[in-house]
Formats: C-alpha cells, sequence, structure tokens
C-alpha cells in the first residue's frame, strides 16, 4: 500500500484541510497507520484539528535542519488509532524545499499505509514541495466558480508533475444555497469544467466544523463521518455509494 496523498486546492478557504483531517482519522479508524503532514508553512492548521497542538515542540524544518530526530516532531494524538502528524513551520521564512521534504518522505514511507500531505492553496512552491513526492492527489473545491477555476490550474500542475490519479471533493455543499445561486445547472456541470473525477461530496455541516476548530474530530464523529469513511474505502478501490445522505 504506502500511499502519498496530497490535499490541495486553487484556493483559499475551500476547507482543504478539514477534508484532510477528516479523511486521515477515517482511515486511521480503518485499521491503517497514517501520517499527516502539514506542509503550509504560516499557516498551518492541522494541529488544532488533530488536538496536538498544546503538545507541539518542533515541526517538518526542525527535522530536516536537524534540530530533533524524526521521533520528537511525529506527534500522535490521543486515542487508540494509528494515527501521527508532523506539523508545518509557523515562520513562513522556514518552508521546506521539495528535494527535502522528498527526501524526509522517503525515509518514513515504508512505515505507514498513508502519508496525506495537507498543501498550501494554490499552485506557489509550498505546493511543489507537498505534491513532488505525491502518488495520488485529491483537489478540495466549493461550488464557486472561482474555486472550480482553481482546481483546474492545480489539476494541470498536478499533471506537470506527473501525478494522474486526480480526484475532486466537492466540500462544504448546501443543497439549497447551491440552487438558489443558480450559477450551475447541476453538479456533472462543476465535475465536467473540473476535470477531475469525483470521488467525495461533503455537506455543510456546523458540527464537523465545531470539532475540528475545538481538536475534537477523533473522539466525536459528525455525521459527516459517515462521508469520510465513504471516500476512504472509494481511495482503497471498494466500490461504495458516491453519495451519503446525513
Amino acid at each position: 500500500m504506502n500511499q502519498v496523498i496530497v490535499i490541495a486546492s486553487g484556493k483559499g478557504g475551500t476547507g482543504k484541510t478539514t477534508v484532510c483531517a477528516g479523511l486521515s482519522i477515517a482511515l486511521a479508524k480503518q485499521n491503517n497507520r497514517v501520517l499527516v503532514i502539514d506542509s503550509d508553512s504560516g499557516m498551518r492548521g492541522v494541529d488544532i484539528m488533530l488536538g496536538i497542538t498544546d503538545d507541539l515542540v518542533y515541526d517538518i524544518s526542525d527535522i530536516i535542519s536537524g534540530g530533533c530526530t524524526m521521533d520528537q516532531a511525529i506527534y500522535k494524538p490521543d486515542g487508540e488509532y494509528e494515527l501521527y502528524c508532523v506539523a508545518a513551520p509557523n515562520n513562513p521564512d522556514d518552508e521546506v524545499s521539495p528535494s527535502l521534504l522528498k527526501e524526509f518522505i522517503e525515509k518514513v514511507k515504508a512505515d505507514f499505509d498513508y502519508i496525506l500531505i495537507d498543501s498550501p492553496a494554490g499552485t506557489g512552491s509550498g505546493f511543489e514541495a507537498a505534491a513532488v513526492a505525491a502518488d495520488r492527489a485529491i483537489v478540495v473545491v466549493n461550488t464557486e466558480p472561482t474555486s472550480i477555476r482553481g482546481a483546474q490550474n492545480i489539476k494541470n500542475r498536478l499533471l506537470d508533475l506527473k501525478i494522474t490519479d486526480i480526484r475532486l471533493v466537492i466540500n462544504r455543499f448546501d443543497k439549497d444555497r447551491f440552487i438558489q445561486t443558480d450559477i450551475y445547472k447541476d453538479l456533472d456541470e462543476i465535475i465536467d469544467e473540473s476535470g477531475i473525477r469525483l470521488i467525495a461530496l461533503i455537506p455543510e455541516d456546523i458540527k464537523i466544523t465545531t470539532l475540528s476548530q475545538r481538536g475534537a474530530m477523533i473522539h466525536n464523529w459528525s455525521k459527516s463521518g459517515i462521508i469520510f469513511s465513504a471516500m476512504a474505502q472509494r481511495l482503497k478501490g471498494h466500490n461504495v455509494p458516491l453519495v451519503v445522505k446525513v
């Protein structure tokens, strides 16, 4: 198995980090050993959502610079699941280069079933660092033209990096709002415009937002956990329903 998956978005505010955290928890709950690497330097958020902020001393830049061992910078959230996390630097100037992040991933890849990399939004150097070692990619969008355009740009950059296994997540979907805005006639139009195959439709859910910001996602799964669980199954190639009602 040993898959490296980059979670990306063309613009900020899509809920990309929440999707990364939710998917990592779902995979861990399915008896996989999972490592989440936050590569969004200066804007890190995975540590908050996985509830490890108070424990943080070291981040990925400390490992790269030799300021700590790998074991010291890999944190395990509370719980019985095999879920681990490496934080991004708090200072954007400490962003890790693509070659060094790839080298780190190659060192630890054999120890995990899945490595999820939370990429910075957009297609800058941080995105390249996050994506260069990936086997697969998940692009997170909302039902907005600016978000879909960003997804197109991300897809093109991923293809430039020879990553062809790309899947789409439509996040924070609100059916009533989607109908009222009347920008797209249906979800198929969004999928066609992005040019990416859909793997999950995640509804707007205030509970999952609240849990993620409190660092309690792993302990108190909302109804959207069903969606993340199904998404994890689809990543493994299982034929489960695409849309789960919540």
